[in-house]
């Protein structure tokens, strides 16, 4: 878990060798304080390692960032189709920013699909590289053109730079013992060398990943590092771009500390390393391969020096099966997936439910139902997380807003697990999952103490005296039921799926104990202590905009826009759904309107209306996308005047 923020050295260096461009150079240098940039291409094009690897030297340079990759379902879609175009889009900023941006100023089209799929979204105005290449006349015929959009006027309004990067690439690659087809794959660090001169990033990094990357293909890496050169200098020597573009570190949006570039899967895994390491628990994972959740799987098998334990089960169900029993050996338990993999876990999260045991569930949210949309975004499970189980089996839910909050969500997730003996579920999403921000690493003494006492012995005495240990004797703070780990002398106890005698543990059909046992389990839950909802109000507003989970970026960026405009609007955000914060009542009654933007056809908001009786109004979106900052403040605005 090291940082990737360049040092000191690294810094000045670039800062010289920007001082010296400028210096010696003829070419325009314009500062800017944002720029939206989006890499578009086949899905073989490598555009999600074009967009990471200059996200990465953003992150060194110091900018605030946000990122938003954008990829097809299939493994491999038809070469030059629209469904196999892939985008990386990447907002970059000097000062603090929140979203990836609404529209792109720049979009780097490596066909005619890439530009079909992507030129809606551009302001006009916005920069256009496009590799001429690619658009021949069948590649153009395949996504709808009759005619080359780069010829009949229809791009008059942008600015439009044609580059052959295919031929440029082939040919700064002449030298090596490569095939054309070899060569061509390069195209994308062809690329990733001109934005990087475009907007001064730095190269040593790249460089450094490249290298180690094919550290044992060095014909493949020398190529890789000559067509990122190559890149670089057709920038800095041809007359098409006659500007290129500065973005200043964001040197006052982020408070003192070591930070790192890091994505909301990332983030989870390492919060959930934490968590182990602050329990003093090893952290088991069982887990069935799920888009877009498989990440965390692939990142904590790497991990086993921190006592982290692997299983890639055979399904959903086995996986969750492994985690449970991992709970009740005395680890902390955990099981991945998103909605799909939830439907096939829900028998056993009830069966957690009853066993009162730890187990973190972490759905990574995608479009839906059934297999829906595997690779987009959306807020859809809640009402699941919620109540998607038989019988009354009530269940904590918490949901992170950013990609960086991934990691202190996973601890509260953790705490909440261990303290109150209950399975949790974090609601993240693949808008987070995949996007990336600057992540301050924690210093040790602000993490939580998680530490665990398990049962030792007898903790109660029978009218005749006799010690002996009841699995369902519990806290009366917490109402948590004591952990005893398997083989401690003295502790053996009853487990299963029917229900439980108060204290004893004992199978039992009592009617009037089932009524108590339900009643106490929805008490537990509700006991929980979350913090308060925090109203962000700087202006007295009559209209208060309640969001939850990864809107939390839009929703923002839209009061800021709103506020600057003279609108007065009030914000909150929900981490914790179940149970809410238990000031949330009276803030929505301090409002005279609510409204909750989700990903979703309304599912906060039905539960607002049910235990609050408050009139809020939805905004819904459901395509896959997360919101844009200016719909939001649209539709916010509306609410406002209305």
């Amino acid at each position: 878990m090291t940082s990737q923020v360049s040092s000191p050295a690294e810094q000045a260096d670039e800062a010289v060798v920007g001082e010296q461009r400028k210096a010696a150079g003829t070419k325009d240098v314009r500062r800017l304080d944002r720029v939206i940039i989006r890499f578009a291409g086949d899905s073989g094009d490598g555009m999600q390692l074009t967009g990471d690897r200059f996200t990465s030297e953003t992150a060194s340079f110091g900018n605030d960032l946000s990122t938003l990759p954008n990829f097809p379902a299939e493994i491999r879609a038809p070469a030059g189709t629209l469904p196999g175009v892939s985008s990386f889009q990447l907002h970059f900023a000097d000062h603090d920013i929140l979203t990836p941006g609404d529209a792109p100023n720049v979009l780097v089209a490596m066909n005619p699909a890439a530009l079909r799929a992507n030129i809606a979204d551009l302001p006009r105005g916005a920069e256009i590289i496009v590799n001429t290449d690619e658009f021949t006349k069948r590649a153009m015929q395949k996504v709808g053109y009759t005619e080359s959009p780069l010829e009949d006027g229809s791009l008059d309004g942008y600015s439009l730079h044609p580059v052959p990067l295919t031929t440029l690439t082939v040919e700064a690659l002449k030298e090596f013992d490569l095939s054309r087809k070899e060569a061509e794959r390069s195209k994308n660090m062809f690329a990733l060398g001109l934005l990087s001169w475009m907007y001064h990033r730095p190269t040593q990094g790249t460089e450094r990943f490249l290298a180690a990357k094919f550290a044992k293909k060095p014909e493949i890496m020398k190529a890789n590092l000559a067509a990122f050169r190559a890149g670089w200098n057709f920038g800095e020597t041809t007359e098409d771009f006659a500007v290129s573009y500065e973005v200043a570190p964001a040197a006052t949006a982020f408070p003192i500390g070591t930070y790192r570039n890091i994505s909301g899967n990332l983030a989870l895994s390492y919060g959930l390393i934490t968590a182990s390491r602050q329990a003093d628990l090893p952290l088991y994972l069982g887990s069935y391969p799920i888009t877009p959740a498989s990440d965390i799987l692939h990142e904590l098998s790497k991990h086993k020096n921190f006592g982290v334990r692997t299983f890639q089960a055979e399904d959903e169900i086995a996986g969750i099966g492994a985690a449970l029993g991992a709970a009740f050996g005395g680890s902390l338990a955990v099981t991945t997936t998103s909605g799909p993999g939830v439907a096939l876990k829900s028998e056993t999260i009830g069966l957690a439910v009853s066993l009162e045991l730890p187990l973190l569930v972490i759905d990574i949210q995608r479009g839906g139902p059934s297999t829906g949309l595997p690779t987009k975004t959306e807020q859809a499970d809640l009402l699941q997380a919620m109540f998607g189980r038989n019988g009354e089996a009530p269940v904590p839910v918490i949901a992170p807003r950013t990609p960086a909050d991934c990691f202190d969500a996973a601890l509260e997730a953790a705490r909440i697990a261990l303290t109150y003996r209950t399975p949790v579920f974090l609601l993240s999403d693949g808008y987070l999952a995949n996007g990336s921000e600057p992540w301050r690493i924690p210093e040790l003494d602000e993490l939580p103490d998680l530490t665990v006492q398990f049962a030792q012995g007898p903790n109660h005495t029978l009218e005749d005296g006799t010690e002996v240990f009841w699995p369902y004797k519990r806290d009366p703070q917490t109402l948590a039921r004591p952990w005893a780990v398997p083989g401690t002398p003295g502790l053996e106890h009853r487990i299963g799926g029917i229900e439980k005698q108060d204290g004893t543990g004992n199978i039992s059909y009592d009617p009037a104990n089932h009524d108590f046992m339900v009643r106490t389990r929805q008490a537990k839950i509700d006991g929980i202590d979350v913090p308060d909802v925090e109203v962000d109000d700087p202006h007295g507003a009559r209209t208060l905009v309640l969001g939850w989970g990864s809107t939390y970026g839009p929703v923002t960026a839209a009061v800021r826009r709103l506020r600057a405009a003279g609108k007065s609007i009030a914000q909150a955000h929900l981490r914790h759904l179940n149970p809410f914060p238990r000031n949330l009542g009276a803030v929505l009654g301090s409002y005279d309107k609510v409204v909750i933007p989700e990903m979703n056809l309304g599912q906060l908001a039905t539960l607002i209306r049910a235990k609050y009786l408050v009139d809020a109004h939805s905004y819904n979106q459901v395509n896959g996308m997360p919101f844009k900052a200016e719909q939001l403040a649209t539709a916010l605005k509306e609410a406002i005047d209305g």
